[in-house]
């Protein structure tokens, strides 16, 4: 009985306590940044947007997690120097995600390419300092995907609403989304799913996405220039989604 109450304490708080406080806390900051009666498109406080997106964030990573594993010491895991570094990156993608209701007429344009460079810059880190001075556990693995894949929608979100990238380039950011999809209903129908191909190939694409994506924010750089490079840089990130589902499908040789 201990145990159940201890697990379900730790469930509500990972699921309820933990995104309303990290919410309102980044709200609050970003009212000094954002004076309270400035609105953006659509009657938004980008402010807000950015304190829902970010208790969106914590949420989808404690909606996931396994209630057997989240006792011995997790809080201590949680709040570890890794993930301390993982919720840095989570808080500024939302930040970035509050500027898609933004008029990119604004004195704060550069905040976009700042906060997601940033967070791009520590996409490393957080991964090494577990696996140096602390060690990689489930939550750490899901913080990591769930703020990667969300800084993977907003930024090119305010690039597309801020016409810095075509609505088309939007298909980056549906495309694991698809994957995923795709996947769910092969295994739906009864369908084999196999592995997926061994290459880091994609992983390096994904960062040239997101390096190219923090040039496209940067006020300074020629929109134009942008928009040329886009299509170069787009193609072989879907083409290796496309490879990806080829081969889970068995219908790449050697992969059935």
């Amino acid at each position: 009985m201990a145990e159940a109450r201890r697990r379900r304490s730790v469930r509500v708080g990972l699921g309820v306590g933990l995104p309303l406080v990290a919410a309102l806390a980044l709200a609050a900051l970003l009212l000094r940044l954002f004076p309270a009666d400035a609105m953006g498109r659509w009657g938004l406080s980008p402010a807000v947007v950015a304190g829902l997106c970010w208790a969106g964030q914590l949420w989808y990573v404690g909606y996931g997690l396994d209630p057997g594993r989240l006792t011995g010491g997790f809080w201590r895991r949680l709040l570890g120097l890794a993930n301390a570094v993982t919720f840095v990156r989570g808080a500024l993608y939302a930040v970035v995600a509050g500027f898609v209701v933004v008029p990119p007429e604004t004195t704060l344009a550069w905040v976009p390419a700042l906060c997601y460079g940033v967070g791009v810059a520590l996409d490393n880190l957080d991964g090494t300092v577990a696996r140096t001075v602390g060690r990689e556990t489930e939550i750490g693995r899901r913080l990591d995907m769930a703020f990667d894949t969300f800084g993977f929608v907003a930024a090119p979100l305010v690039a597309v609403a801020w016409g810095l990238l075509p609505v088309w380039y939007l298909s980056i950011s549906a495309a694991r989304y698809v994957f995923r999809g795709a996947v769910w209903l092969r295994e739906l129908r009864g369908l084999p799913v196999g592995d997926l191909p061994d290459s880091d190939l994609g992983k390096y694409l994904a960062g040239v996405q997101m390096v190219f994506v923090t040039v496209a924010l940067v006020p300074a750089v020629p929109t134009d220039l942008v928009w040329s490079l886009a299509p170069v840089v787009l193609a072989p990130s879907l083409a290796v989604f496309a490879r990806d589902y080829l081969a889970v499908s068995g219908r790449l040789p050697g992969r059935r």
